[in-house]
């Protein structure tokens, strides 16, 4: 996977247009990979839910689970603030936001209007 983003970024700095083109590639492989997560994971919590035979393990491997998110959703949390400000994305770029077209932006904002809970 990461020597398959490596190339991307590659193939994106040194030829876009051909990058361009491979887009509907990507955009096939991230459906396939959010069209597997779901069942993976029920499947996987049910199967472990079922093979333990006492109601104590239940909790203690939720109270693992909770703390295993925990600690990792806050340690990419940090790593991603760090590599943020090491690398400053978008510092450079001299672009006054005034000057910029604002009509593109229209159609998303009323999208975002009508969007709903029952939307979402």
């Amino acid at each position: 996977m990461i020597v398959a983003i490596v190339l991307g970024a590659i193939l994106g700095h040194y030829e876009p247009l051909v990058g361009e083109k491979m887009k509907p590639l990507g955009d096939a492989f991230i459906n396939l990979v959010k069209m597997i997560i779901a069942p993976v994971i029920f499947l996987t919590i049910v199967t472990g839910i079922a093979s333990m035979t006492h109601l104590r393990t239940v909790g203690r491997v939720f109270a693992k689970a909770m703390a295993y998110f925990l600690f990792f959703s806050t340690l990419a949390l940090i790593v991603g603030m760090i590599v943020a400000h090491v690398v400053q994305p978008g510092a450079g770029m001299n672009i006054n936001p005034a000057e910029l077209d604002q009509t593109a932006v229209h159609s998303y904002v009323e999208k975002s209007h009508d969007l709903t809970l029952v939307g979402f």
